[in-house]
């Protein structure tokens, strides 16, 4: 039995310059899936996006996913895209939710690795109070112009170390902060903030506030104090700063590797809501 993938529409290219296009899944030319693939809007056209995979319930288990993925691949690498990367959401009102698990083992069965994991977490409505001693401060204009340096360099540190090139890896550290701070310290819906624990600086959060949540985009401990707990004290300083928001949703990005901040959200009650993983294309 021969699996295939039928395009359902010419080759897509939209506003944003990235390429698009949706597939059947054939099995001898009977349709028992879909699959969309594009490139990534970050990246370009080197990188290309597994938007959706999807297997109809009665064929399942029969290593139609697992076939239709690696078509993907020689479709990916037929644009020129060096490498690949595809998303598995979670659901997180699930206590085990198959799909994800499915979509992770077959991740992870053809080589992908994993490079980073959504997280959230539902917000009271009391704010959390800071432990004795710490307190936090607004973010002064000459703090902020030393941490836009240092953070755009980290980030684009951390995107090298997982697969991207250094180019790439630069230029989406700066796309990132102009499209997400316009106005730098004085952007809209944006909290910087500095934690204090008696009396000397900590460390630093970085919050945006979303329509319907708030959004932890950095929260740093100096080098110097790390160890100590202040981590915990950003993230409770960040949830006090959304529920005083009006928001009851937080989120945050995690990259994988970074075991100690992994722990810290879990331990906070933070669930994972969708992995993201990547493989070269050769």
């Amino acid at each position: 039995m021969t699996t295939t993938l039928r395009p359902t529409e010419p080759l897509q290219r939209a506003a944003d310059g990235t390429l698009s296009r949706h597939y059947q899944v054939c099995v001898n030319s009977r349709p028992v899936g879909a699959i969309h693939l594009g490139t990534s809007p970050d990246f370009g056209d080197s990188v290309a996006v597994i938007h959706e995979l999807r297997i109809d319930p009665p064929d399942r288990r029969r290593g139609r996913g697992t076939v239709a993925a690696l078509a993907a691949e020689e479709v990916a690498r037929g644009w020129g895209c060096r490498q690949i990367q595809a998303g598995v959401p979670v659901d997180v009102a699930a206590d085990a939710d198959a799909g994800a698990v499915a979509g992770t083992r077959l991740a992870q069965a053809l080589g992908y690795v994993l490079r980073n994991r959504g997280m959230s977490k539902p917000l009271g409505d009391t704010p959390p109070a800071l432990p004795a001693g710490s307190r936090a401060r607004p973010m002064t204009r000459g703090e902020f112009d030393v941490w836009q340096v240092y953070e755009s360099e980290q980030y684009a540190r951390t995107w090298i170390e997982r697969g991207v090139s250094e180019a790439e890896a630069r230029a989406k550290a700066r796309g990132d902060h102009e499209a997400l701070l316009p106005q730098g310290l004085d952007t809209e819906n944006t909290l910087f903030s500095v934690l204090e624990h008696e009396g000397e600086r900590v460390g630093v959060l970085w919050l945006a506030l979303r329509e319907d949540q708030a959004f932890v985009f950095d929260v740093e401990t100096d080098a110097a104090h790390r160890g100590r707990g202040h981590g915990r004290s950003l993230m409770l300083l960040a949830e006090a700063r959304a529920i005083a928001a009006g928001r009851r949703l937080i989120g945050l990005n995690v990259f994988a590797g970074n075991t100690a901040a992994e722990r810290l959200y879990e331990s906070l009650g933070y669930r994972t809501t969708r992995y993201t993983f990547y493989k070269p294309l050769l």
